[in-house]
């Protein structure tokens, strides 16, 4: 159903909500997988059929990049993950440079399946390493050590054209030069791609739990920002260029097209349990949901033909404060026009205000966030957002 022309250029996020452990930092849409394998049958149904009715929505568009994530998506059976890859190729008409991305979890277990998840469409891995130290892994809950850390990443470069690795600093005790030292470990496994994120203690978490009872006390933001700052120096020194807040590429061409996507204010298809997705239909931004539970999500699907648990029109300002907070993630930043909606502007006071603390670039046509900016961007994006409600 390639048809053209194609319209904007579109992504579709899946979710794959089973993991065989639940870390105790996370916050996201996930079950244990065990015992589920008749549902997860039927979820990998059910997405195909979404995407199917969705496509009705959307129109013919040029389709830039699939994302599985979750979840453990790695976990699927790669006939599952193939019949979802197709149908997406078959709903849109495929880029020339379609991404296709995975996120795995760097088990044995998982990394047995990569060279078998590669035949099904995947070209791009992005891997849960979080860390090469044993202590921190066995304090972040994880399931693997380092030692298998290092073997899935090597596997995966064997499997897969494209590798991302995932890490998670700022952990308790941490020191710079530790962290330093982690980093450059890292590099040396040869990814091209290298998203560092602060641990962050989610409301409702394990880890939530445990700092509220007093069994840990998360590095003060002075701690955070010097590992951030030395992130950047080890990362850049290397050849990895920042060009989002948590995420270094070895130049434009191993930048994530996905994340893109949404950091760049583009449309996106989300199907399976929790997804979000973002469509526009004549003009307006539309905000989609999908049911959180599995089994909810399946049953809507087949009454409805999509797993929508929400849709909602966007205004033009919340549309405007989305594309802000998403585009002043990356270097590029986010044109005047396209956040019109909020009054910013370069002669705005807010505006000069934030520039003069060297905080926003000196630019009559993109608000772009400074090195130093985008060290407090969680204050400059407050800062900009409620000068309009002021």
């Amino acid at each position: 159903m390639n048809d053209t022309p194609p319209g904007p250029p579109l992504g579709v996020y899946v979710h794959w909500p089973y993991c065989a452990r639940i870390c105790p930092y996370c916050d996201f849409n996930v079950v244990r997988a065990r015992g589920r394998e008749a549902e997860a049958a039927d979820l990998a149904r059910a997405i195909v059929a979404d995407l199917e009715a969705q496509r009705a929505l959307t129109g013919p568009r040029p389709l830039v990049s699939v994302f599985f994530g979750g979840g453990t998506p790695s976990l699927m059976a790669p006939d599952q993950a193939a019949a979802i890859v197709e149908a997406a190729r078959r709903l849109w008409s495929p880029a020339g440079d379609l991404e296709v991305s995975l996120e795995a979890n760097p088990t044995d277990a998982e990394a047995g399946r990569f060279a078998a998840l590669a035949d099904a469409g995947i070209g791009r891995l992005s891997l849960g390493l979080q860390s090469l130290d044993d202590a921190a892994l066995r304090f972040l809950g994880r399931n693997h050590d380092a030692a298998e850390g290092r073997r899935a990443a090597e596997a995966a470069a064997r499997a897969f054209p494209r590798l991302s690795v995932d890490l998670i600093y700022a952990r308790p005790g941490q020191t710079v030069q530790a962290w330093v030292d982690e980093l450059k470990a890292v590099v040396d496994l040869g990814a091209e791609h290298v998203s560092p994120s602060q641990l962050t203690i989610e409301e409702g978490t394990a880890f939530d739990r445990a700092v509220r009872r007093g069994m840990f006390v998360p590095p003060d933001d002075e701690a955070g920002a010097d590992l951030y700052d030395a992130t950047q120096a080890v990362l850049g020194a290397e050849g990895f260029e920042a060009y989002e807040v948590s995420n270094h590429a070895r130049g434009p061409a191993a930048r994530s097209r996905h994340n893109l996507v949404y950091w760049q204010g583009l449309d996106y298809v989300g199907v399976g349990p929790g997804a979000h997705g973002r469509i526009t239909r004549d003009g307006v931004r539309e905000a989609t949901r999908a049911h959180d539970r599995p089994a909810d999500y399946i049953r809507a699907v087949a009454a409805a033909g999509a797993g929508f648990a929400e849709r909602e029109a966007l205004t033009p300002v919340e549309t405007a404060e989305e594309r802000l907070l998403s585009g002043l993630r990356i270097a590029r930043g986010v044109g005047f026009g396209e956040i019109a909606a909020l009054g910013l502007a370069p002669d705005r006071p807010v505006v000069r205000r934030l520039v003069g603390l060297g905080l926003l670039a000196d630019d009559p046509l993109r608000l772009r966030a400074t090195a130093d900016g985008r060290r407090l961007l969680d204050s400059v994006t407050t800062e900009l957002v409620t000068a309009n409600t002021a």
